[in-house]
């Protein structure tokens, strides 16, 4: 599971999650990256063969309103019950879930004072969606076939929403920047304020201080999320441009000889054991 847009100033957060199996092939998705170091067309290249290599797949999403109201970590829960919700609404309940970072920012929470800012009840039929065993590695998308897999179909999915809006918001540039902290954006900003779909719970580039609609709550967890309106991916190739992109669909991160670990090698077992099978020398697992 990846989230992208924790660090946009405008438009959903957004996870996917990628579902492998014993019976998925270790033959990976020719080019398949953590979605930051690929151009936008070989992120929309990679859709359909990750779609094909995974067991299953889905992507969830909380909307600006949600984020300014929850805050952008229970957002991000939310998203991500929301894409566990449509897989376990064709009977896939994942076993483990591993999540890029350190921070476990999918399971409950500790029950305290804050206990209201839990996760929504979701609309699921039957019973309610449980939340698999977490674990959490650092640059896991870089590391890991699946992860990686997650991050693409959750950073294409969302490039779609905010190009699909761009028009009705043009000033924006939405369709170049994807609602992050461009010059053209913060330029917009300043001058005609914010829309709708703009976090304005946030202290926002261009406006001086907390946004006209309100400040963030600083007793609250996302201080440093909205103070720094940053996050691992904000160095996106639409706002740097093609160009600037670190990495092509042909000559990837890694290729499948000398690169991510497969699922057969990174996924640990419930109780944490390791898989036996034998790994290329150097290769990272979670």
């Amino acid at each position: 599971m990846d989230e992208v847009g924790r660090g946009a100033l405008a438009g959903p957060v957004t996870v996917g999650v990628a579902v492998v199996g014993a019976a998925t092939s270790r033959r990976m998705p020719r080019g398949l990256a953590d979605s930051k170091l690929l151009t936008a067309r070989a992120r929309e290249d990679l859709v359909d063969p990750v779609h094909a290599w995974c067991a299953d797949s889905a992507v969830g999403h909380a909307g600006p309103e949600e984020i300014d109201r929850l805050g952008i970590i229970a957002a991000l829960r939310l998203a991500g019950r929301r894409a566990l919700a449509e897989l376990a609404a064709r009977g896939r309940v994942p076993a483990v879930v591993i999540l890029d970072g350190v921070h476990d920012w999918l399971s409950d929470p500790e029950p305290d004072l804050f206990s209201a800012m839990l996760v929504p009840d979701l609309d699921v039929p039957g019973a309610p969606v449980p939340c698999p065993p977490v674990r959490t590695q650092v640059k896991a998308d870089a590391a890991c076939a699946v992860v990686a897999a997650a991050s693409v179909l959750a950073k294409v999915a969302r490039d779609r929403i905010m190009v699909d809006l761009a028009p009705h918001h043009p000033r924006y540039g939405w369709e170049a920047n994807k609602g992050y902290s461009s010059a053209e954006h913060i330029e917009a900003l300043r001058e005609d304020g914010t829309c709708e779909l703009h976090r304005r719970s946030w202290r926002l580039p261009g406006l001086g201080g907390p946004d006209r609609a309100g400040g963030i709550d600083p007793s609250g967890e996302d201080v440093a999320a909205c103070e720094d309106a940053v996050s691992d991916d904000v160095l996106d190739d639409d706002v740097l441009g093609d160009d600037d992109a670190r990495d092509t669909h042909d000559d990837g991160f890694a290729s499948h000889d000398d690169g991510f670990a497969s699922h057969d090698d990174a996924l640990a077992t419930h109780d944490g054991a390791r898989t036996s099978e034998r790994r290329p020398e150097g290769m990272m697992v979670p």
